[in-house]
C-alpha cells in the first residue's frame, strides 16, 4: 500500500460506545482520508466481527493493522510493537473464532493477515513482524508486500500459504486469491496512490473486487498443487506413524488431521478429487509398513514426509555482517524443505519473508540495547543499520539473480546491462547515467537516463540477441526510469531487469 495515513485523532473523534455500533463507526470513519485499507472491505469487517468477541488490548479496529506505525498508534495504544499489530489483529480473531466454532471469522482473520499494509510510497514495502503468532495458522502468513517492491517476489508463496492454512480448517482453498493485492504501480509516482482503490461503502467484498483490480501471483493450478502437496507430505507421515513410524508422526502433527478430514470426509469445493486421491494414494504408500523405506525412497512426497530418509543441506542465507546490538540471526535455508527457510525458529516459505524477521529482530535488539545504555546513539542508527541489512541482502538477491539469467541466456551473449548513476563517469563533474558493463554496452556517459536505457534495450535485443522476456522488460524499465530521476531512475531501470 502507498502512502502514510492521517487518521491521527480518529479513535477520539468517535465515542466507545459507537465503537461498538458497526455502522456508526464505518461512517465516521469515512469522513478521513484512507487511500486503500479498505479495498478488502468484507474481509476487514469479518476480521473486526472476530477482533471484538474478545479485545483484551482494547484495538480500536482491525484497520489499523493496515496503516503505518503513526497512525496505528491512535487505534491500538496498548500495543507496544505496532510493526505486529496486523499479525496481533489476526491472532486474537482467529482465538475468538474458533472458540466461537465460527469457520467463516476463522478464514476472514488468515485472510486479513495476509492483506498489504499503507507505506509511504509505491515500491516501499512494510516491515515484517519479529514475533511469533500464538495460532500456527496465523504464524504461517505474511502481509503481502507492495506489487512494485523487490518484496513482492514473495507474494506467491504468501497466497500458498493462504491456501494451505485455509484448507487445513477446512475452507476453499482458491480463497487465497481473496487476499492478492493491486498490479504494480509506477515507481516515483508523486501521487503514491499507485494502482490502489478505497471505498467503505462498496456494495460488494470491497473495490478490488468491484472493479476488478485484484491481480493474484498464482493461479488455481498452483494452489490445488500447493495443496495436495501438503496433503501429501501429511498423510505419509501420517500413514507412517499407522505403521509404527513414529519419527515421521512427529514431522507430519496436526496437518495430517486437517487433510484427511477434507480428503475423506468433506466435498471441497476447489479441492480436486484427483489431487486429493493422488496425495491420498502417496500416502498410503510411503505408510506401508514394508515400501516405505525402500520401496517409495526416489518418491519426492515419501522423501519430503519421512525427515529421517530426507537428504537435505542447511546453509546461512543471510548476507549482512553488521553487529551493532548484536548479529542479525542467521537465516538458515534448507534444501527440500517444505518451509525452507527459518530464523529463530520461525520458518517462512520464501527467502525475502525470512530475511525480513532477521533483519527485524536484529533491529529490535538493537533498540533494546540503545534503550537501556548498552550502546550510544539512540535507536536511529538501529533504523539505519536495519536498512543496510534489507540492501545488503537486496543486492546479493540482485547478483544472483544477474548470475541466473546469465547461465540461462537470457541475456543472450552480453553481461549485466545495468545503469549506474554516478560522478566523474567520461570525466563529468556532474553525476551522470552509464552503463556498468562497457564491454558489453559501450556508450558513453548521459545527463538523460532514456538515451543510456533506450541504447541498452537495443544492444540487447540487436548485438546480445536477448530474450525477448528480457527485452520486454527493459522497455518497461525504461518507462519506469523515465518518471524518476537520479538514482531513482537508475534503481527502477534495474528492478525491471532484476539487475
Amino acid at each position: 500500500m502507498k502512502y502514510e495515513l492521517a487518521l491521527i485523532g480518529l479513535a477520539a473523534a468517535v465515542s466507545a460506545r459507537e465503537m461498538h455500533d458497526t455502522t456508526k463507526y464505518w461512517k465516521a470513519k469515512a469522513k478521513r482520508e484512507v487511500p486503500q485499507e479498505q479495498s478488502h472491505l468484507q474481509i476487514l469487517r469479518d476480521a473486526d466481527t472476530a477482533l471484538k468477541l474478545n479485545n483484551p488490548l482494547e484495538i480500536v479496529d482491525s484497520v489499523f493493522g493496515l496503516l503505518g506505525n503513526a497512525a496505528a498508534a491512535t487505534g491500538a495504544p496498548n500495543v507496544q510493537n505496532l510493526d505486529c499489530l496486523q499479525q496481533i489483529i489476526a491472532d486474537q480473531a482467529f482465538t475468538n473464532a474458533k472458540a466461537a466454532g465460527d469457520l467463516k471469522l476463522q478464514a476472514a482473520a488468515i485472510l486479513y493477515r495476509a492483506l498489504e499494509k499503507n507505506t509511504l510510497q509505491v515500491g516501499l514495502a512494510s516491515p515484517a513482524c519479529n514475533e511469533q503468532a500464538v495460532n500456527p495458522e496465523i504464524a504461517a502468513i505474511q502481509q503481502h508486500q507492495d506489487p512494485a517492491s523487490p518484496e513482492a517476489s514473495g507474494n506467491a508463496d504468501i497466497e500458498l500459504a493462504v491456501a494451505i492454512q485455509l484448507a487445513s480448517i477446512g475452507e476453499d482453498p482458491i480463497r487465497a486469491l481473496e487476499s492478492a493485492t493491486f498490479a504494480p504501480g509506477q515507481l516515483g509516482d508523486p501521487t503514491a496512490a499507485g494502482n490502489t482503490c478505497n471505498d467503505d461503502a462498496d456494495p460488494g467484498q470491497g473495490c478490488i473486487f468491484t472493479l476488478n483490480l485484484l491481480t493474484p501471483a498464482v493461479d488455481e493450478a498452483q494452489i490445488q498443487a500447493a495443496v495436495a502437496g501438503a496433503g501429501g507430505v501429511a498423510n505419509n507421515a501420517g500413514a507412517g506413524a499407522a505403521a509404527g513410524n513414529a519419527g515421521a508422526a512427529a514431522d507430519a502433527g496436526k496437518f495430517f488431521v486437517h487433510f484427511l478430514f477434507l480428503c475423506g470426509i468433506t466435498n471441497l469445493t476447489g479441492i480436486k478429487q484427483t489431487a486429493c486421491a493422488a496425495s491420498g494414494n502417496a500416502g498410503a504408500a510411503a505408510g506401508n509398513a514394508g515400501a516405505a523405506a525402500a520401496g517409495n525412497a526416489g518418491n519426492a512426497q515419501a522423501g519430503a514426509g519421512n525427515a529421517g530418509n530426507a537428504a537435505t543441506a542447511t546453509v546461512n542465507v543471510q548476507a549482512f555482517n553488521g553487529d551493532l546490538g548484536g548479529p542479525p540471526p542467521a537465516v538458515q535455508s534448507t534444501t527440500g524443505a517444505a518451509r525452507p527457510f527459518e530464523v529463530n525458529g520461525a520458518t517462512f516459505l520464501n527467502a525475502g519473508a525470512a530475511i525480513q524477521r532477521s533483519c527485524a529482530v536484529q533491529k529490535n535488539a538493537c533498540s533494546n540495547a540503545a534503550n537501556s545504555g548498552q550502546i550510544d546513539g539512540g535507536t536511529g542508527q538501529c533504523d539505519a543499520q536495519e536498512a543496510e541489512c534489507l540492501a545488503a541482502n537486496a543486492r546479493r538477491r540482485r547478483r544472483a539473480e544477474v548470475r541466473r539469467r546469465q547461465d540461462a541466456g537470457a541475456f543472450g551473449s552480453c553481461g549485466s546491462p545495468a545503469i549506474q548513476f554516478a560522478p566523474n563517469l567520461d570525466g563529468r563533474q556532474q553525476n551522470s547515467f552509464q552503463n556498468v558493463n562497457n564491454a558489453d554496452f559501450n556508450h558513453g556517459s548521459a545527463l538523460n537516463i532514456k538515451i543510456i536505457a533506450e541504447f541498452t534495450c537495443n544492444r540487447l535485443e540487436s548485438s546480445c540477441k536477448a530474450d525477448a522476456e528480457v527485452v520486454a522488460a527493459c522497455e518497461q524499465g525504461t518507462a519506469a526510469a523515465g518518471n524518476a530521476q537520479g538514482q531513482a531512475a537508475a534503481d527502477a531501470f534495474n528492478a525491471a531487469l532484476g539487475v
